[in-house]
C-alpha cells in the first residue's frame, strides 16, 4: 500500500441492490451518486461519509466452483468489486452521497474477508484491511495463501496436512441440509422415505408415536427438516448414528461420506426429539414455520447479503417459542450450516458467556434468545474468530471446546432440561424440555512433553522432563528468570503435560499483587446483593475442593508474579500445608474462617493439587521471597533461549526473514553479554527471547521494521530502567542494537 492510502481515514464498501435483486449500479454510475436503499437503517453511518473518502460498490455471495485455489468443496465467501470512486459531496440526508465513479470491468473478485451489510466502513492499519484497500483501489493482487491460512479460514481452506484437518463432518451435514431443502414442498415423500428406513433400522420407533387429529396413533404424517436431521443426532451410540446417517444419505442422494466421529455436535434429548407437538395438539402452520427458518438460514448463510439477514430473523422469531422449539432451534441451524451458525446448547452457552465473556440476550419467548439476540452473538464472535490469539476461530471449534469445557467455578448442575414456563407435566415429544444437548462422553485431548516442544518451546526435551519430574516430586515449582523468558507461557503448558491432557477446567490461574489478601485467595467475607456479608471461598480453596472430589485427576494452580504479593500473608496457614510431606489429612488445619455453614472443618491440600509460580528476578521493587516459601518450592531458572531452535521457529512459524534472524540473535546476544558483564546488573537482567519472537506471522519485508519497533518501544525503555543512573549507557546500548539496521 502506498503512503497516500495510509492517510485515508476510511474507505467504504457499499451495496447497489435494493431488495436484494434490483441492481442500481447503472443508475449510480450515470447519476454520479450512491444511495442507501433503506429509509430506516444506516442513516448515521451514511452521514459520516466525508468528501475525499474512497468508495467501492461490492456484491457479496458464496461460491463452491471455479475458484483460483483448492476450496475442498466448501463454500467460499466472495466479494465482487464492481466500481470504485471518490465521494465529492455528502447530502447529509443519510441516504445520498455524490461520487466520481469508475466502473470496474470485469468485476474483480476478493475472497474470504467479506461483509454482507449494505455499508461497510473499512479502516486501514490491519493486514486484512490494508490488503483489501490495496486490492480495490490500487489493483494489487490478493495474497490468497495468507488469507486461507489465517485462523478463521485455516480449518477449511488452509495448507493443513490431511491428517491434521478437523471438522470433516461439516461437509456431510451441509449436504444433508441441501438435499432436505428439496423436500420442503414434498414432505410426504420425505416422511415415506424416513418411515421406510425406520422399518429396517432400530432406534426410530419414537417417530411412530404421533397422535392424529382423529384420535388414532401412528407414524408422523409431516416432519420438519430439523427433526429429520435429528434422527441421527440423538443420544445413541456412534455406531447406530452412522447406520441411520448412511440410510438417510442414501435416500436423499447425498454423496459426501458419513463422518467417522461426531465430536462436539449437539444432540437432541431422546425423550424430546421432535421440534413440534403431536398432530392433535399443534398449530396448522407449525411445521411450515420450521421449514421457513431452515430455508432462510441456508439462504442467509450462502447468499451473504443484508436482506437475507432480515428474512432469516423474521423466520427465526416466527418459529421460536412454539411448542418444541427453543434453544434446539440453534442446534438445527448449526447442523445445517456449521460454519455460519452457532449452536447455543447448554455447554456452548456456558462457554460463550463464561469463557469468552460474550453475553447472550434472552429477549425471546420463555427467556430464551430472540433472533436479534442470536445475531448479536454472531456479530460479537465472528470478528474475534479472525484474531490469532482468540481461544476459538469458528463455530465448530467453539462447539468442540464447549463440549470439553467445564466451568471451574460452577456448582453441580441441576436438571438443565426445564426452565420457568416449561410444561414439565407433559410427555409430548414436542414439548421443549430439552434445553441442553444430550450428554456425551467428553474426549480426552492428550498432552505431553513433546506437545510443549511442538507449541514453540525452545528448551530441550530433557529440560522439560526435568521440570516435570521436579513438579511431580516437590508438588510446587517456581519458574524464575529475566523478563521475556516465557515463564507464564511455559507454566500453563507444564500444567497440561503434568495432567497428561489439555483440560482448562483443572488449571486455575491467579496473579499476586500487593493488594491481594488471604480473604481473596483462600476464604473471606464478601458483600451480597442484600447488603449482608457471606463467607466465600477464594481460588485456592476452590482448587482444593475440586482436587479432593476427583483424586484420579491432577489439578494445578498457576500463580503469576508470586513475589509481587506477600505469600506468607496470602497463603496463611495453608503455607505450611503446601509442603509435599504434609499433603495428608493427618496434617489438616482449621482455617481462620469457618465453612459457610458456620462449622470449622480441618483442611489439607490433597496430593493431586500442584502449584506453579512465576517470578521475575530482574524487578528491583520486589522483596526477597520468604524463606518458608522457598523451602516448599523447587526453583528453576529460565534463561534467554536463542539458537537454532529459536531461529527455526521464528523463520518457519513467524515469517521472520531468514537472512535477518541470525543477525537479530547476534545483536541480542551481544546486548546480554554487556548486561551480564555490568556489575550493577548481571545475568538476571538479560533480555529474554520473547521480546524478539513475534506473536504472529510478519508480513513479507516487515522484519527490519518489526525489530526496530521492538528495540525502540520495548527493549529501549527497559534498558533505560536498568541504567536509570546512567542514561548514556542505555542510549548507547540501543544504538548498537540497531546500528546499520
Amino acid at each position: 500500500m502506498n503512503k497516500e492510502s495510509q492517510h485515508v481515514a476510511a474507505t467504504w464498501f457499499v451495496g447497489a441492490s435494493f431488495g436484494g435483486t434490483d441492481d442500481q449500479l447503472p443508475r449510480f454510475l450515470s447519476e454520479g451518486i450512491w444511495e442507501n436503499g433503506y429509509e430506516d437503517k444506516h442513516l448515521d453511518v451514511v452521514r459520516s461519509m466525508r468528501p475525499g473518502d474512497r468508495i467501492a460498490v461490492k456484491s457479496s455471495y458464496t461460491r463452491k466452483h471455479g475458484l483460483p485455489f483448492d476450496n475442498r468443496g466448501q463454500s467460499v465467501s466472495v466479494m465482487a468489486i464492481k466500481a470504485t470512486g471518490t465521494i465529492t459531496e455528502n447530502l447529509n440526508d443519510g441516504r445520498h452521497v455524490r461520487v466520481e465513479w469508475t466502473k470496474v470491468e470485469p468485476a474483480r473478485e476478493w475472497y474470504f474477508y467479506t461483509h454482507r451489510g449494505t455499508v461497510w466502513r473499512v479502516l486501514p492499519g490491519e493486514w486484512m484491511t490494508d490488503g483489501l484497500i490495496a486490492f480495490t483501489f490500487e489493483d494489487n493482487p490478493q495474497d490468497i495463501d495468507r488469507f486461507r491460512n489465517a485462523p478463521y479460514w485455516k480449518e477449511r481452506f488452509g495448507s493443513v496436512a490431511p491428517d491434521k484437518r478437523r471438522f470433516g463432518w461439516t461437509k456431510f451435514y451441509e449436504a444433508v441440509a441441501d438435499k432436505l431443502l428439496d423436500f420442503r414442498h414434498n414432505r410426504s415423500a420425505l416422511v415415506k422415505g424416513i418411515q421406510e428406513i425406520a422399518s429396517r433400522v432400530d432406534g426410530l420407533g419414537y417417530l411412530a408415536e404421533d397422535q392424529y387429529a382423529n384420535g388414532t396413533k401412528g407414524f408422523v404424517k409431516d416432519i420438519c427438516p430439523f427433526t429429520a436431521m435429528g434422527i441421527f443426532n440423538r443420544g445413541m451410540k456412534d455406531s447406530n448414528r452412522k447406520i441411520v446417517a448412511v440410510e438417510l444419505a442414501k435416500f436423499l442422494g447425498v454423496e459426501e461420506a458419513v463422518p467417522e466421529s461426531f465430536e462436539g455436535i449437539p444432540l437432541l434429548n431422546n425423550m424430546k426429539s421432535w421440534y413440534f407437538p403431536r398432530e392433535n395438539n399443534r398449530d396448522p402452520d407449525h411445521i411450515d414455520s420450521l421449514w421457513a427458518v431452515f430455508a432462510a438460514g441456508i439462504k442467509f448463510a450462502d447468499v451473504d447479503n443484508e436482506d437475507g439477514k432480515d428474512e432469516f430473523a423474521a423466520a427465526f422469531d416466527d418459529a421460536n417459542g412454539r411448542r418444541g422449539v427453543g434453544w434446539n432451534l440453534t442446534f438445527g441451524l448449526y447442523w445445517a450450516r456449521p460454519w455460519a451458525f452457532p449452536s447455543l446448547d447448554h455447554n456452548s452457552q456456558v462457554y460463550v458467556t463464561k469463557k469468552l465473556s460474550v453475553p447472550i440476550g434472552r429477549h425471546g419467548p420463555k427467556r430464551r434468545c430472540s433472533a436479534a439476540d442470536y445475531l448479536d452473538v454472531m456479530d460479537a464472535l465472528e470478528p474475534r474468530f479472525q484474531e490469532a490469539s482468540y481461544p476459538v476461530h469458528s463455530y465448530p471449534e467453539l462447539s468442540l471446546e464447549a463440549w470439553m469445557y467445564k466451568d471451574p467455578t460452577a456448582e453441580p448442575a441441576e436438571d438443565e432440561g426445564t426452565e420457568p414456563g416449561d410444561d414439565a407435566e407433559s410427555d409430548d415429544p414436542g414439548d421443549d424440555l430439552g434445553e441442553g444437548a444430550a450428554k456425551s462422553a467428553v474426549p480426552i485431548v492428550p498432552y505431553a512433553a513433546d506437545d510443549v516442544l511442538n507449541d514453540g518451546c525452545f528448551l530441550d526435551r530433557s529440560e522439560i522432563d526435568r521440570l516435570l519430574q521436579r513438579l511431580r516430586t516437590k508438588k510446587n515449582l517456581i519458574l524464575q528468570g529475566p523478563p521475556g523468558t516465557g515463564k507464564t507461557w511455559l507454566a500453563k503448558r507444564l500444567a497440561f503435560a503434568l495432567m497428561g491432557q489439555r483440560d482448562e477446567s483443572k488449571v486455575r490461574a491467579v496473579q499476586f499483587h500487593p493488594n491481594l489478601s488471604y480473604e481473596d485467595f483462600v476464604r473471606g467475607w464478601r458483600p451480597t446483593g442484600d447488603g449482608r456479608l457471606s463467607l466465600v471461598d477464594g481460588v485456592f480453596m476452590e482448587a482444593i475442593k475440586a482436587a479432593s472430589k476427583d483424586s484420579t485427576a491432577r489439578f494445578v494452580v498457576v500463580i503469576e508474579e508470586i513475589n509481587r504479593g506477600n505469600p506468607a500473608q496470602i497463603f496463611g496457614e495453608l503455607l505450611t500445608l503446601l509442603e509435599a510431606g504434609k499433603r495428608t489429612p493427618n496434617e489438616a488445619l482449621e482455617l481462620c474462617y469457618p465453612d459457610p455453614d458456620g462449622k470449622r472443618r480441618p483442611v489439607h491440600i490433597p496430593e493431586n493439587l500442584y502449584v506453579i509460580g512465576t517470578m521475575n528476578i530482574a524487578d528491583r521493587s520486589l522483596a526477597l521471597v520468604d524463606l518458608a516459601l522457598r523451602r516448599r518450592f523447587a526453583f528453576v531458572d529460565l534463561e534467554p533461549r536463542l539458537g537454532s531452535t529459536w531461529r527455526e521457529f521464528v523463520v518457519g512459524e513467524r515469517a521472520v526473514d531468514p537472512a535477518l534472524a541470525a543477525d537479530v540473535e547476534r545483536r541480542i546476544r551481544d546486548l546480554n553479554d554487556l548486561i551480564t558483564a555490568d556489575a550493577r546488573l548481571g545475568k538476571q537482567f538479560r533480555i529474554g527471547h520473547s521480546y524478539v519472537t513475534p506473536a504472529y506471522p510478519l508480513e513479507v519485508g516487515e522484519t527490519r521494521q518489526w525489530f526496530q519497533d521492538v528495540v525502540e518501544t520495548e527493549i529501549g525503555p527497559l534498558l533505560e530502567e536498568y541504567w536509570f543512573d546512567a542514561p548514556g549507557e542505555a542510549k548507547k546500548a540501543c544504538e548498537r542494537l540497531i546500528q546499520g539496521w
